[in-house]
């Protein structure tokens, strides 16, 4: 697992625990603004510092380490814009096509190989990548959809409580969310990014309750508005005479993105035994 180490949002490292980076002083990747800068990635496996003997499979590994720092910088092969190719024999490089292609294929970012020296004899192939953190949207790489399975009630379970450790769930809570509520997750590519919540409406005001949730490294691409968009477009389906909202007070991207879609705040509080505020809000103009 890679995790953020230091530095202002706008630029920040990523690391992963490989021991070169601690002894010779660097990061995995480096997040400057919208560009995503990969280091050369080999094919250790960074949990237990060893490395195949198959050039094949280093490149697998290779891709699986670049993608997890990737992920944790806010991004996924499909941001990728350039990639070059490092390898000490030209021979090893032909096998590893397919492996590269199925990460590359579709994206063809600029390219190339070079025949050099490597850190460590036993490495057979370096990676590296830089990419760019733009937009998304449907159609463009991003998906919603509704969650159907376990294995899809454990992944919104898993963004739910990144996002609000507060009210974190249990397995058999999530699950019986997904009997009672209309529940989404949303891919960018293959990778989990965020997940949605729509609660029917209720009442003599019909109010249903729509929440979006982007896990943080991936916000301000979009993405929270397409789950906001499909979730009023379920609440208006269903018949909402008015939508609501709820917020961790602590959470100040979610307040703003609230706003900003008219939703206006009706009450704070704090739930009995807990400490953390939450913020309710309704939209201003009923859903049309």
């Amino acid at each position: 697992m890679t995790k953020q180490q230091g530095g202002p949002p706008v630029r920040r490292a990523v690391v992963s625990g490989s021991t070169f980076e601690e002894r010779i002083g660097y990061a995995r990747a480096v997040v400057d603004g919208d560009r995503v800068h990969v280091s050369g990635t080999t094919g250790f496996d960074y949990a237990s510092m060893t490395i195949s003997e198959d050039v094949v499979e280093q490149a697998r590994q290779c891709l699986r380490n670049i993608g997890a720092a990737l992920a944790e910088a806010g991004c996924t092969f499909a941001d990728v814009v350039r990639v070059r190719y490092l390898l000490p024999a030209r021979e090893d490089f032909e096998p590893c096509w397919p492996v590269l292609r199925r990460a590359f294929g579709e994206v063809r970012p600029a390219a190339t190989m070079m025949v050099c020296g490597l850190a460590d004899e036993r490495m057979r192939i370096e990676i590296e990548v830089d990419a760019r953190r733009g937009p998304v949207g449907p159609g463009a790489g991003l998906r919603v959809e509704p969650v159907a399975g376990d294995a899809m009630v454990e992944e919104w379970r898993q963004v739910h409580n990144a996002v609000v450790p507060p009210a974190a769930m249990s397995w058999d809570r999530a699950r019986e969310r997904a009997g009672r509520y209309r529940l989404a997750n949303a891919y960018l590519g293959d990778v989990l990014v965020g997940c949605s919540t729509v609660r029917p409406p209720e009442g003599e005001e019909r109010v249903a309750t729509v929440i979006a949730r982007v896990l943080p490294a991936f916000r301000g691409r979009g993405i929270g508005a397409a789950l906001y968009e499909a979730g009023m477009a379920e609440a208006e389906a269903l018949g909402a005479g008015a939508v609501e909202t709820v917020v961790l007070a602590a959470n100040g991207d979610g307040l703003r993105f609230a706003g900003a879609r008219g939703f206006v705040e009706r009450d704070r509080y704090v739930l009995d035994g807990e400490s953390d505020e939450w913020v309710d809000l309704r939209l201003a103009a009923r859903p049309s």
